[in-house]
């Protein structure tokens, strides 16, 4: 499994990079999570856009969402041959942005049940609900060939379901977006909550995703590593970092 940051800050862009996205690729197989401001820019630098094989969305905020509606305009307006409509994956629970999903011969969405599993291509995908002022599903994706684990939080705020979700993650992405401090917060985890969950869960590799724009980033990093066992790398989210597990 091979995972590209396209986007990590957390809210709006900022200094020319996006917002959350990432491209998980494994088996000629490519599946965008979520698709904040820049996707296309980064997807671009990677793969043809008209590759993807499906898209999965934790939630509809327009930080995870941004650059959805450039791409099924590229695939409707783009002059190439015909091709599949690109199945996009998201929750149902808010009907009015799952419908959006759907641009009739270009994208169709497929509303995925988060209390079973899911299989897309080569993954298998569990989820949980997260703490978030809209609806957000954490996501731990499996490879189904090697085993290999990748989590996301999604958005949340910290609740003690995340330890077992994300128990022996080769790779666990989280949304780190406040410095100590400012613990059980309604929408974002802190470095501290961060550190906690990946030291309790005994993951293999952390990266700290979501970033605040106007707040000190090393210390962010420097403050998560407190709470971490010294055998757990940890390090901040840049784009077009690529991660193989």
């Amino acid at each position: 499994m091979e995972i590209t940051i396209l986007g990590f800050w957390g809210g709006y862009p900022y200094n020319n990079e996006g917002t959350t996205s990432f491209l998980i690729q494994s088996e000629g197989y490519s599946l965008l999570l979520d698709a904040g401001s820049s996707t296309l820019i980064q997807l671009e630098k990677v793969i043809d856009p008209l590759e993807l094989d499906a898209v999965i969305l934790t939630h509809y905020h327009h930080d995870h969402i941004a650059d959805l509606g450039a791409l099924q305009y590229m695939r409707q307006l783009k002059p190439i041959e015909k091709i599949e409509e690109l199945s996009i994956f998201g929750h149902q629970e808010d009907e009015n942005a799952f419908k959006r999903l759907t641009l009739e011969g270009v994208t169709k969405g497929y509303s995925y049940n988060p209390e079973k599993e899911l299989e897309i291509g080569p993954f298998q995908i569990t989820f949980l609900k997260t703490v978030h002022p809209v609806i957000c599903y954490a996501m731990r994706i499996v490879e189904k060939r090697t085993g290999k684990v990748f989590v996301f939080t999604g958005d949340t705020g910290y609740f003690d379901e995340l330890i077992p979700f994300s128990k022996e993650a080769d790779v666990l992405i989280t949304d780190t977006y406040f410095l100590e401090g400012h613990e059980n917060h309604h929408a974002h985890l802190t470095s501290k909550e961060t550190g906690n969950i990946a030291r309790e869960a005994n993951v293999k590799r952390l990266i700290l995703s979501h970033l605040k724009q106007d707040i000190d980033l090393e210390l962010l990093l420097s403050q998560t590593k407190k709470y971490l066992n010294k055998d757990i790398p940890v390090e901040l989210a840049k784009t077009q970092l690529k991660i193989i597990i």
